[in-house]
């Protein structure tokens, strides 16, 4: 099939939306499948129109299902779109409506849409390979990740605030990747980092650099107010290594609604008890990295294909009734 898969992420970016549409490419080009990811949908011949995020992708629904009313359209739903614009955002309903399949990342998301279109959710987990781990920190240190964006909806300062409510015999460190998406965060950052001896903030990094410190960390914090289902969490997941998550259905309906190491958004005092339980009771972290491995069979990329496989077997099929 020839697949068009649109993202409003741009070439070299490395905002999750294009991680994730590069992700589904290669995905399906190893199914062989010809697939091509653009910012826009331009009249192109295609089999099927994979839409990433409802809102920004609203144009190219719209022309595609206008100039190719009977063809297969998927739209690919983010945590903007679950949490945020499809309780008032009539251009994301109209593109959701549109669709005749509807993909979450987790599934919980379905519960957030209109009931008349709950049919047409298949939940296709976001994958993730282990990495070789990378020094994260310096010897003897308590080394915490956090993998983000500066912008607001990722609350992105949040473990650095936290750590500064633990004790003084602590070692542990904050290390952040992620580009400053928001120039205002960016200034706050550096500003913590100047005042914050347990905060580092290393800027944006080559995603492969970005998983190997990950993969050499303690923890993984998620703080983030919204999230479809974070790439994130499964990489976290694949390398091993436990999260700290805030309470949002995005990450309950990866890490399940029992895992025992999430605070609720925002706040700070909570995240600190957390670390420094993580910090000091070897036991408890073992079972949260216990709990996280436990998970990876989900994350695993050929779960991921299988699942892309069955969608486009649907379509094919004529079954996107």
């Amino acid at each position: 099939m020839r697949v068009v898969l649109v993202t409003p992420a741009t070439p070299g970016s490395r905002q999750g939306n294009r991680v994730t549409a590069e992700r589904w490419q290669r995905l399906l080009a190893a199914e062989g499948h010809e697939v091509r990811v653009a910012e826009a949908w331009s009249g192109e011949r295609c089999d099927v129109l994979v839409a990433l995020h409802a809102r920004k992708s609203a144009p190219s629904v719209r022309r595609y299902r206008s100039e190719r009313p009977c063809a297969p359209l998927v739209v690919a739903l983010t945590g903007t779109d679950v949490y945020d614009d499809l309780a008032h955002d009539a251009e994301a309903l109209a593109a959701v409506a549109a669709a005749d399949r509807l993909v979450a990342l987790q599934p919980l998301a379905a519960a957030e849409l209109p009931p008349e279109h709950r049919r047409k959710v298949r939940v296709i987990r976001q994958s993730a390979s282990a990495v070789d781990p990378a020094q994260a920190g310096e010897p003897g240190s308590f080394a915490v990740c956090v993998l983000a964006h500066l912008r607001a909806v990722k609350d992105p300062l949040r473990a650095a605030r936290a750590a500064r409510l633990l004790p003084r015999e602590s070692r542990l460190v904050v290390w952040h990747a992620g580009g400053a998406l928001e120039p205002a965060l960016g200034e706050e950052a550096r500003a913590e980092a100047a005042v914050n001896a347990r905060y580092r903030w290393l800027g944006e990094l080559p995603r492969e650099r970005a998983l190997a410190r990950l993969a050499g960390s303690r923890l993984l914090v998620v703080s983030s107010l919204l999230e479809g289902g974070a790439n994130v969490v499964s990489e976290a997941i694949a390398a091993g290594v436990p999260v700290l998550a805030s309470r949002i259905p995005g990450s309950l309906g990866i890490l399940g609604a029992d895992y025992p190491a999430y605070f609720p958004v925002g706040d700070t005092a909570a995240l600190a008890a957390l670390l420094h339980r993580a910090e000091t009771d070897a036991p408890w972290l073992d079972g949260l990295r216990a709990r996280c491995r436990a998970l990876q069979s989900l994350v695993d990329p050929a779960r991921e294909q299988q699942a892309w496989r069955e969608l486009l077997a649907e379509l094919s099929a004529g079954s996107a009734a």
